[in-house]
């Protein structure tokens, strides 16, 4: 089983300690493409309108800075950079340590800046969203999605795919439908269905955790993933259609 994230649109940048090494990524045959993508960065952070370039606000004008020097700027690993709703309910830190290593083993964050990453890979704060465009690289999820494809091919051939990512990521990259759940979460009051958006990253990060943290064996089907899921909550398999993959519904009573 491998569980996808999306990163968090906020990071909390490390203090101290080495930039980032690119030689211990996983997946090193995206690195000339994660230079691309930090070097048009790198030129748009330090643009007078890089605020309105890169789709923020002005209270996130030190993050676009920091995306200036990001060659230099501290690394630490991807649970601790990424914060957030999704990443509090994953609450990677009160895991015990072979908790923690099933983690770093199960969990691929799918990032605008590096494409695709293990939760234990060493990454500096940066500011991108995966829906901005970039000089000379474009939209990301087009530019992605094909080097996706060839790099995640052989790492994720054989698991069952937990996508826990929102659309936005989603378009990076689409795995084989046949192994891929993508995840959905509503909340059902008086009979009536409705998809909810902000709770549902606390959902996904709590069956992430979850399925972490649960004893047995990791699911290896998507009925074995539904009756994991069932454990904890209302849970449902739609049956994967052509390229559309599987999908378990979990409902929360609203």
């Amino acid at each position: 089983m491998l569980i996808l994230l999306p990163p968090s649109e906020g990071k909390t940048p490390a203090v101290r300690g080495s930039a980032i090494d690119w030689s211990s990524l996983a997946f090193p045959e995206l690195n000339p493409y994660r230079a691309k993508v930090l070097d048009a960065l790198g030129t748009v952070s330090a643009h007078e309108d890089a605020l309105a370039l890169l789709g923020v606000g002005a209270s996130l004008r030190d993050d676009v800075e920091r995306n200036t020097r990001l060659h230099e700027e501290p690394a630490a690993p991807a649970h601790r950079i990424y914060s957030g709703v999704l990443y509090d309910a994953l609450g990677y830190r009160s895991l015990t340590p072979n908790q923690r290593r099933k983690a770093d083993e199960a969990v691929l964050v799918v990032s605008a800046l590096w494409g695709a990453i293990r939760f234990g890979d060493s990454v500096p704060a940066y500011r991108l969203s995966m829906g901005t465009a970039l000089p000379d690289v474009g939209r990301l999820a087009p530019f992605w999605k094909p080097v996706l494809a060839d790099a995640l091919q052989a790492a994720t051939r054989g698991h069952l795919l937990v996508d826990c990512r929102s659309s936005t990521y989603a378009a990076a990259w689409a795995p084989p439908s046949g192994q891929t759940v993508a995840v959905n979460v509503f909340t059902e009051a008086n009979g009536t269905r409705k998809v909810v958006s902000h709770f549902a990253k606390h959902t996904r990060g709590e069956l992430a955790r979850h399925l972490l943290v649960r004893r047995g064996k990791a699911p290896e089907t998507p009925e074995q993933l539904v009756k994991a899921a069932g454990e904890k909550w209302d849970a449902e398999l739609v049956p994967a259609s052509g390229r559309k993959p599987h999908a378990l519904n979990i409902i929360l009573q609203g």
